[in-house]
């Protein structure tokens, strides 16, 4: 699954520097994640980097954006693909 930032974000700005695929912004109110860029940290490392630093836990996995470890995989390669 990608993961989602909830309106309990507090717009600390400590999760947008960590996402090493770029997946995190500054939405209107607060704080968003792009599914489309988010592996959950898969390629990279063995846990959601956002998750890690996020000092009041608004970062749940998003329902809406169900993948299997096997798919986050494959969309870690196509976007490492895209950055070459």
């Amino acid at each position: 699954m990608a993961l989602k930032i909830t309106d309990e974000c507090i717009n600390c700005d400590v999760c947008e520097p960590v996402c090493p695929n770029h997946a995190i912004s500054q939405g209107i109110e607060f704080y968003e994640i792009e599914p489309q860029l988010c592996t959950e940290c898969v390629g990279h490392f063995d846990q959601p980097q956002c998750r890690t630093v996020c000092p009041v836990d608004c970062i749940p996995l998003d329902p809406a954006h169900v993948e299997t470890p096997e798919q986050l995989m494959e969309k870690y390669q196509r976007l490492v693909a895209v950055e070459s």
